[in-house]
């Protein structure tokens, strides 16, 4: 004889031979449930990170972009176009910073964009809405920074940051831009239309060349895809403009001090350009370097005031630069660098480099051959 069947089930055949309308009635309920859910999950997993990104814009009445100390052309463009993105869903944005903006590429960028941006010198200064980081996932170089807890973070260097409502930090990319554009191409924006104004589309693509040296040093394959997208909506005349601005007598002094103070030893150079009045030529002095004949990896440093300002570059595939110039800095209180496997730079403190007490701190010489040391690899 077959074996009895459980209670249980035996109830079920009951039900659905005395009631068959009421249970086809339930089994449509719930199989219409269970596809509502399915098509839920698949529609979140779907959404874009621009879609989401600007869900969180548009819980904000106000926020505040807070670019890097000193920002360059990638950050500006970076906090630029969330600023679109925050306009699109009624959100109102202020772009701050601290340091200066003096490279005369990045004074063009405000220029020739009509941008406005608000310097500060202390977290005080921040207008009292949430903070969203861009081209930096720590907020740093004024007082009160440490203090900073960002809702959103984007950006494409290293680091632990992260913030409370979104983080999206791609270290592959070049360029933070070029992750600000991917959340516009997401969301069917048309370059040069009003869903993506032909000035947020320059100061993007102008942000992604500038960070990847013209998409020679350091781009992904993103970048160049990104660079292709915004292309149609860019103002020429406008990127001409920023790109090729009047160059500053003291740029030109400092790069010809990097060139003719070198010190090269094989394939490296480094290069102490003293006293410095604009801390933006010491990158250019950087690129400058890097175009000798036989010179895979270079460091350029200068000091202005207490503070002395390193920048490197490297096209060598055994340096990795931003890893150099932090261990070239990491025994020096108050100091920091980093950066990417081609470029990196950083910020010394001067009296704490020359040792706050006799016989405790190290000269610029000291310091060169640390440089080299670090870029062969003989750093710990």
């Amino acid at each position: 004889m077959p074996a009895a069947l459980p209670p249980e089930v035996s109830r079920v055949i009951e039900l659905i031979r005395g009631e068959p309308l009421a249970v086809a009635i339930v089994v449509a309920v719930v199989g219409l449930a269970a596809i509502a859910l399915v098509a839920l999950l698949l529609r979140r997993r779907s959404r874009t990170h621009g879609s989401k990104f600007r869900r969180v814009l548009a819980k904000q009445d106000a926020v505040t972009v807070l670019l890097h100390p000193n920002p360059d052309p990638d950050a500006m463009a970076s906090a630029l176009g969330v600023a679109h993105l925050g306009s699109m869903v009624d959100t109102t944005t202020d772009i701050c910073y601290s340091g200066r903006i003096a490279h005369q590429e990045n004074r063009a960028f405000r220029t020739v964009l009509d941008v406005d941006f608000e310097r500060i010198e202390a977290a005080t200064d921040l207008p009292n809405t949430p903070v969203v980081l861009v081209d930096h996932n720590e907020a740093r170089g004024f007082q009160g920074c440490e203090g900073i807890r960002p809702i959103a973070v984007v950006d494409h260097h290293p680091g632990d940051g992260y913030g409370s409502n979104f983080t999206d930090v791609r270290e592959e990319y070049g360029a933070c831009a070029t992750i600000i554009a991917e959340y516009f191409q997401g969301l069917g924006a048309t370059p040069g239309d009003q869903g993506l104004p032909s000035g947020v589309a320059t100061g993007l693509l102008y942000g992604i060349l500038a960070d990847t040296s013209h998409l020679t040093r350091g781009a992904s394959r993103a970048d160049f895809d990104a660079a292709a997208y915004l292309s149609p909506g860019v103002d020429s005349d406008a990127l001409d403009r920023i790109a090729n601005p009047p160059v500053d007598a003291d740029v030109l002094d400092t790069v010809a001090t990097a060139i003719s103070e070198r010190d090269v030893r094989g394939p490296f150079a480094v290069s102490d350009v003293g006293e410095i009045t604009n801390p933006d030529s010491v990158p250019q002095a950087a690129d400058e370097l890097l175009q000798l004949e036989g010179i895979t990896a270079v460091v350029v440093f200068g000091s202005n005031g207490e503070e002395l300002y390193l920048s490197g570059r490297s096209r060598d595939d055994r340096v990795h630069m931003g890893d150099a110039l932090s261990m070239a800095v990491d025994e020096i209180a108050m100091s920091e660098a980093g950066g990417h496997a081609r470029m990196g730079g950083g910020r010394v403190s001067v009296p704490h480099l020359e040792g706050l007490r006799p016989d405790s701190g190290i000269t610029r010489d000291v310091f060169k051959d640390r440089l080299f040391d670090a870029m062969a690899g003989d750093v710990s």
